[in-house]
Formats: C-alpha cells, structure tokens, sequence
C-alpha cells in the first residue's frame, strides 16, 4: 500500500510539472515538447520544422499554421511562447494611446 501511495504521488507531481517559457524561434523539439502543454515530440519536430523552412515566428499566433497544432493549443500555452531570448513572453498588442486635442493639447 506504502508503495502504492508514493507511486501515486510521484506521478501526480509529475503530471503538474510547471512549464518554463521557452523560445519557439530557437528551441530544440525536445525543449519545445518538454515546455508547452499538448505539444509533443513530433508536434515539436513540425515547430522547427517550420521554422526552418518558413522563417521565425513573429507573433505566437502564428503556431497555428503548423499542421496539427490549434488556436486553442496556441493560447492555452502563450504566457510560456517566447519569441526571442530576452525572457519576455510573446507581446500582446498595445492599447491605443489616448487621443489629444490639438487645439487644447488635453485628453479627449
């Protein structure tokens, strides 16, 4: 029972693992597969090898053109997609500055 129970609990801290970000435009498969959630080996493998045919990623979004990854795999992992080795994670699209009036050069 004993060793039943530390079975269990290595395989459920296994499973929850944590991913760490990891750069889409540099990584490995192996890395990739091991970083993102519901992407595989092969999966991976696809990543880069789009990469090297098409060129780097620009936004996270574009991992849905490689075949067999989704939308829905793209979001679920973007906090961890990075684009670069600068440690930040993919950039959201900036908001819109507020507009000035010129006449007035106050915030409309």
């Amino acid at each position: 029972m004993k060793t039943l129970l530390v079975t269990l609990f290595a395989t459920f801290c296994a499973a929850n693992v944590i991913a760490a970000p990891v750069n889409i435009n540099s990584a490995d498969a192996k890395t990739i597969s091991e970083s993102l959630s519901g992407i595989g080996q092969k999966k991976a493998e696809a990543i880069v090898k789009y990469r090297t045919e098409v060129g780097p990623f620009k936004t996270a979004e574009e991992l849905a053109n490689v075949s067999g990854i989704g939308e829905k795999t793209v979001q679920k992992n973007k906090s961890d997609i990075l684009l670069s080795d600068s440690g930040a994670a993919a950039p959201k699209p900036e908001a819109a500055a507020p507009k000035k009036d010129a006449k007035t050069d106050k915030q409309q």
